[in-house]
């Protein structure tokens, strides 16, 4: 019983010369870790709000292109592919293609580069190599259309089937 009581005194004691001896590194150490989470916490907001601002963008540039204001919602969706947000990048991309609001190929050719880029998912970035193909060759570049499908094929990409019978045709 005595020992027992020893024990939890020499653990008391020992707890409170590690404390004496270590004050600053446990409270630089809190500090620290209060810092991280409160840094995580504003970037997570901000993310959220980048994505808000990014989402109201894109809704306004359809009503312009609704209003028949194309030079205003060209705008718009080119501040949104170069935002290199994950989804309302690729829709504004399809939009601005669609609705022929660029018509410099090149101009194009380099929002498609962006928007590749900022895909991380294999499948996604496989569908914009295919459109992207598709667009080249509707722009009389066959060859480097082709290049991209055959590109697909030789990626076995789960697109490859498409790809194969784009070439065949």
């Amino acid at each position: 019983m005595e020992l027992n009581t020893e024990n939890k005194l020499n653990f008391g004691e020992k707890l409170l010369n590690f404390y004496n001896l270590n004050k600053v590194k446990i409270f630089t150490f809190l500090i620290v870790i209060l810092l991280v989470v409160t840094f995580l916490i504003f970037l997570k907001n901000q993310k959220k709000k980048n994505n808000t601002l990014i989402t109201e963008k894109y809704v306004k540039a359809g009503i312009y292109l609704s209003a028949k204001k194309n030079n205003e919602a060209k705008k718009l969706y080119e501040e949104i592919i170069i935002s290199r947000n994950k989804i309302y990048s690729i829709l504004a991309l399809n939009t601005v293609i669609e609705k022929n609001l660029i018509l410099d190929e090149n101009k194009i050719l380099e929002y498609f580069s962006i928007v590749e880029k900022s895909i991380s998912n294999k499948d996604q970035k496989d569908l914009i190599i295919l459109k992207k193909a598709l667009y080249q060759i509707n722009e009389n570049k066959k060859e480097e259309g082709n290049k991209l499908l055959k590109k697909l094929i030789n990626d076995n990409s789960s697109l490859k089937t498409i790809a194969q019978e784009i070439l065949s045709d």
